[in-house]
Formats: C-alpha cells, sequence, structure tokens
C-alpha cells in the first residue's frame, strides 16, 4: 500500500465519522452544547471541516470550497470569511448554528472530494515538500496531512460524544 493510498483511507474514515456524528440529529440537537461554555456538535464539524478545507487547500494550492463554493454564505454565521474556528471563545462558538446535518455533511463531502481529488494526485515524493516553515522543524506535507486526520479525528469523536450525552440526557 502506497502512503498515498493510507492518507485516502484515513480521510475517508473522517468522513464516516462525521457522518455517524449528525446525520438524523435536529438542529436543536445539533445547536445545543452539553454545558454551558462547551462546544456543540455543529460547532465541532463546522471547524473540522474548516480546518481540512483551510489547510489542504493551502498545500493544494487551491481555493477554499467554503470561499468557492458558497457554503460561507449558506452557513450565513457572521463570522470572517477566513474564519477555522481555531482560538474561538465561547461566545463565537455560539455563532455556529446549522438548520440541518444535511448543511454539515454537504459541507463535509464537498471538503472530503476535494481532499480526495488532491490526494490522488501526489506521490510519495510530495510527501517530503516543505509546506510550512515556520515550526523547527519545518513542517512537510506529510506532517501536514497526518496532523489534520488527527485533529479531525479528534473533533468527530468529540461530536460522537456530545451526541452521546445529548441523547442520555433526553432520553
Amino acid at each position: 500500500m502506497h502512503a498515498k493510498d493510507i492518507l485516502i483511507d484515513a480521510y475517508s474514515r473522517i468522513r464516516e465519522e462525521v457522518h455517524a456524528a449528525v446525520d438524523g440529529l435536529s438542529p436543536d440537537t445539533l445547536n445545543a452544547p452539553p454545558a454551558d461554555s462547551t462546544n456543540s456538535i455543529a460547532w465541532l464539524v463546522w471547524h473540522l471541516t474548516r480546518v481540512q478545507d483551510d489547510h489542504v487547500a493551502e498545500v493544494a494550492g487551491r481555493e477554499q470550497v467554503w470561499l468557492c463554493a458558497d457554503w460561507q454564505k449558506r452557513f450565513a454565521l457572521g463570522l470572517p470569511a477566513q474564519d477555522t474556528g481555531y482560538g474561538h471563545t465561547p461566545a463565537k462558538v455560539a455563532k455556529v448554528r446549522v438548520d440541518s446535518a444535511d448543511l454539515l455533511t454537504g459541507y463535509y463531502d464537498a471538503v472530503h472530494e476535494q481532499t480526495l481529488a488532491y490526494l490522488h494526485g501526489i506521490g510519495a515524493q510530495d510527501l517530503d515538500r516543505i509546506v510550512d516553515e515556520r515550526w523547527d522543524p519545518p513542517v512537510t506535507l506529510g506532517a501536514r496531512l497526518v496532523s489534520v486526520v488527527s485533529d479531525d479525528l479528534q473533533h468527530a469523536g468529540q461530536a460522537a460524544y456530545v451526541r452521546g450525552l445529548l441523547e442520555a440526557s433526553a432520553g
């Protein structure tokens, strides 16, 4: 198996987890924080998708799906166009509200497709390319792509956990 095939598999697992975390949920459940000043399922999935969109678009030299496919307008969050949720205060977290699970999965699926298109086009030698010199050591493409997988799977797991908490308290 080639490294890019492992990455394709890993990113496909994120998609599965995102869908499992949100499918069938009402807007009230998606937008409800499990406790004061905590992240809702909507925020967690929006954030993980924004991070993947931002980071993969940057290394691929492409425009973010958020901007070029009108997802920013569809979500209408009132946040800056480049906002990914990094460092959000509870007040900003609360601004991320959705009307449906389909909005979240639609955006995630569009980002996922762009990610897979990029991954299918890379070779093993590309993974050693330096993509960020602000760190010591500098970040390679491979490290950046794995970092996104790690971050996204953590947030997808958090969304699934919040779902379980909310369903248990409703139940």
